[in-house]
């Protein structure tokens, strides 16, 4: 945004007269077919392999479920089923509500604190086990349990251990080194007083357009299949051990039952439109051998098979998993996604119930939902028999992990003992992986490996940043929004880099621009995708696109400097103008805290062995090609991977860039993230950025539909703020100002503005124009609820916008307090009634 400072304030606004006041909007629940009506999405059980059960159920374990169930309240069966994010819940809540569970999202944190201390989250594990301890007249005590996303370790909490995303040890094909990875995050589980995983991803990615297909481990059922077991032990430990599910291990989840790697279009919970037969067959396999090792609980997909959603799909949860493969843990929900059923909300959805599913993941629609359910109960519409399934379930769950008889998490073993979290021993096995995990796709001349003895550059925005190099799912849902101090027990991949070059007497110089005043004898230019997670990581295509990158790389090539390339990448991407430019390159996916893995590859420490798990592009909009595919054609095939005595030439290949899937450029703001070319940028006026301290002005992700779809914007009425939209390019708006297209904003207004608010519309230096808005957003902030605030743009062009240049579509300022979330922000027909300028 190009406005001088303090322009805005200076602005004459055109007044607005309102047809009616700004309405609230709601999200309504996703239609589909009933399941059981639907024969496309009705699995025949008798289809699929059968099993018998994994161990014979424990009769004094039985016993005792039989008597706690006679003892039990139905308020209190009824909550054992219900499962509540920390954001949302209190220990009181768990006491009143008799809840049998509770969640941590990717942005949920004891306090509120994206990166709260180890001995925070302890305590929050003793508080809720506490509550769900305490006396309650007759009532027997049923212990809570926590489950947390720990997908690449015990990633939420801040000094823990990073180990490389699915997609990296994918590439590493070592069942063992998995094995140890999953015994390593479930002691560092156990320091801060947690219990339960909601790992492993055990998903089949066919399309690389999704934003999980780091989560899995390869584009074939033979990695995760072969993976499943070792995991799964690692972090439950092995039937029959003493230790099984206590001790140094934890309860473990294999996700996403069924398909949820194999939506149309790559699309996060989209649709797997296929046969049967192919579901099962591609999608399956990996479930058997998690299934034999013992996983006690399996998470629901929030994706529809044939337009059916899994949350509601009986045949596949009851008939497939419960009956045919005789699983006698517990099925748990995916959040919300029981609201997302035919006929259901978030908060009413004794479908899912019906249809199989035992814990419903209800992180802030939990209080109305068990309102709802036991109403359902009391009425028969949820069978008390399904009601008393569920529950047994999830105690036989909890008996079998001891819970009843560990005590309060801070006194269990391996409780409290912080100096676990990062220990010497899990960041060497890290960095093994890291080692093992990285894939060398060229190798022009033998340049690798590198003598660490020599003079080398190292460049690029990958080289020195934790939060790129560690991926999604990283302290924050997203991985966004940290900084180097998060990360106490990590090494950037640069200092891995100046640590082995420092040993052998070489200079190693820092330079993300890649600039020098003396030539080195080699540089190292890390870079690749920022961080992102599910659906907000979903693409239209798989080109990657880094024009800065690309020039640096083809700068030193012009100064023959000899170039090593390392990808930072949660997929296979077409890269070929970067492969073009670099003389060696390795694809080091998300590798976590272990910077010096990386190193000891490119100094020789150890051979490259690792294989690609997805097959790599040939063009830009390759975005679905698997091993096995008639036309199978990729630049690299699955399974490829040199070694640095291999033959690492490659010819040079084609730029041309293929065209992409259509991107909305009406979308100034959706999903969580700006529309495409577009930055949210912060600050006082005239002088914004991407990474603001939170001195006038913070942003946060929030959750409307789904997690981390909004943002959250929080003036703090130190001085005179700007949140805005702002764009590549200037963006020729007059066609839609002449047609009546409207800026369309859905926000919550949770603090009202205590001083004037401007929404402005920028088209260069001295170039702006808007309205004030503090009455509206006063007004809407008394309910609370969204409102839907949409403004022609030809009310804009009155108030001085030259729509023919517009640079900044969209940008709000104020010099109060304000606390409002951004759900959505659009250039559209307006959906409703639209503002009136005068």
């Amino acid at each position: 945004m190009n406005l001088p400072r303090g322009a805005v304030m200076a602005l004459g606004f055109t007044s607005l007269a309102a047809l009616t006041i700004p309405h609230s909007v709601t999200v309504a629940a996703a239609q589909a077919p009933v399941a059981d009506s639907v024969s496309a999405a009705r699995a025949n059980p008798a289809n699929w392999p059968a099993r018998p059960a994994t161990l014979a159920l424990d009769p004094a374990v039985e016993r005792r479920i039989d008597e706690l169930l006679a003892a039990m309240s139905l308020e209190q069966k009824v909550g054992q089923i219900i499962q509540a994010d920390i954001g949302s819940v209190t220990p009181d809540d768990v006491y009143h509500y008799h809840l049998g569970s509770v969640l941590n999202g990717g942005n949920s944190d004891p306090g509120g604190r994206y990166n709260a201390p180890a001995k925070d989250w302890l305590a929050a594990a003793d508080a809720f086990y506490a509550a769900s301890m305490k006396p309650n007249g007759k009532l027997p005590r049923i212990p809570v349990i926590w489950g947390s996303d720990a997908v690449h370790g015990h990633n939420n909490v801040v000094g823990a251990t990073l180990f490389p995303h699915n997609i990296g040890l994918g590439a590493a094909r070592n069942p063992d080194l998995i094995r140890r990875i999953g015994a390593a995050t479930a002691i560092e589980m156990r320091v801060t007083g947690l219990d339960w995983t909601f790992a492993p991803t055990l998903a089949v990615v066919r399309d690389d357009r999704w934003g999980r297909t780091y989560e899995g481990f390869g584009e074939a059922p033979e990695i995760a299949t072969s993976y499943a077991a070792p995991l799964i032990e690692g972090l439950q430990g092995r039937i029959g051990d003493k230790d099984w599910l206590r001790g140094p291990h934890i309860i473990a989840t294999a996700k996403h039952f069924l398909g949820d790697g194999g939506t149309h279009g790559g699309k996060d919970q989209g649709d797997a439109e296929m046969p049967e037969a192919q579901l099962r067959d591609l999608f399956s396999p990996p479930y058997l051998p998690a299934l034999d090792a013992g996983v006690q609980s399996v998470m629901v997909s929030f994706s529809s098979w044939n337009g059916v959603k899994m949350h509601g799909n009986r045949s596949l949860l009851t008939g497939v998993m419960k009956e045919r493969w005789n699983f006698d843990g517990f099925l748990v929900g995916d959040w919300n996604g029981h609201g997302q059923v035919a006929g259901c909300t978030a908060t009413d959805c004794a479908a899912a119930a019906v249809a199989g599913l035992d814990m419903y993941m209800a992180p802030d629609s939990w209080k109305e939902l068990y309102r709802t359910t036991l109403a359902h109960a009391r009425d028969g519409t949820l069978p008390m028999a399904r009601l008393d399934d569920a529950v047994r379930r999830i105690l036989r769950v909890k008996l079998r992990a001891g819970l009843f008889e560990a005590g309060k998490p801070s006194g269990r073993p391996y409780g409290g003992r912080f100096e676990l979290l990062g220990s010497k021993e899990h960041r060497a096995l890290a960095r093994e992986a890291v080692r093992e995990s990285l894939v060398l796709l060229k190798n022009a001349s033998g340049l690798l490996p590198l003598k660490p003895e020599a003079t080398i550059l190292v460049a690029g925005d990958g080289a020195d940043n934790l939060t790129k190099q560690t991926g999604g799912w990283t302290l924050s849902w997203q991985g966004t929004g940290t900084k180097r101090s998060d990360f106490p027990n990590a090494e950037s991949i640069w200092e891995g880099i100046a640590a082995e070059v420092k040993a052998a007497g070489g200079s190693a110089m820092l330079s993300p621009d890649g600039r020098y005043t003396k030539k080195p004898d080699v540089a190292i230019v890390v870079f690749g995708e920022d961080p992102y997670a599910e659906f907000q990581g979903d693409r239209p295509d798989v080109g990657y696109d880094d024009p800065k990158t690309l020039a640096l790389l083809r700068s030193l090539k012009a100064d023959g400097v000899p170039t090593v390339a390392v990808f930072l990448s949660g997929r296979a991407m077409w890269v070929n103008p970067f492969l073009n430019a670099s003389d060696a390159f390795v694809a080091a996916w998300l590798p976590g805290s272990e910077g010096g893995g990386v190193a000891d590859m490119l100094f020789g420490k150890a051979e490259f062995r690792g294989k690609l798990p997805y097959s790599w592009p040939k063009s830009s909009d390759q975005t679905a090609v698997n091993v096995g595919d008639a036309d199978y054609d990729p630049l690299f095939a699955y399974g490829f991977g040199l070694t640095s005595t291999d033959n690492g030439d490659l010819a040079r290949l084609p730029e041309a860039r293929a065209s992409v899937a259509a991107v909305d450029p009406g979308v100034l703001f959706a999903a969580g993230k700006p529309g495409s070319g577009r930055r949210l940028l912060l600050g006082a006026p005239g002088a914004l950025s991407t990474n603001l301290g939170p001195q006038l002005i913070e942003a946060r992700g929030a959750d409307r539909a789904a997690q981390e779809d909004s943002v959250r914007l929080r003036w703090t009425g130190a001085g005179t703020a700007v949140a805005a939209i702002v764009q590549d390019s200037p963006t020729d708006l007059s066609r839609q100002s002449n047609g009546y297209l409207a800026l369309e904003l859905d926000v919550r207004v949770d603090t009202p503005p205590s001083a004037e608010v401007s929404l402005v519309m920028g088209c260069g230096a001295k170039c702006a124009g808007g309205f004030p808005l503090r009455a509206m957003l006063t007004e809407a902030a008394k309910s609370r609820k969204w409102t839907r605030i949409a403004i022609p743009l030809r009310c804009f062009e009155k108030a001085g916008v030259d729509m023919a240049r517009v640079e900044t579509p969209l940008s709000i300022t104020t010099s109060g307090k304000l606390d409002l979330i951004l759900s959505s922000a659009r250039i559209v027909s307006p959906s409703g009634p639209v503002l009136q300028c005068k």
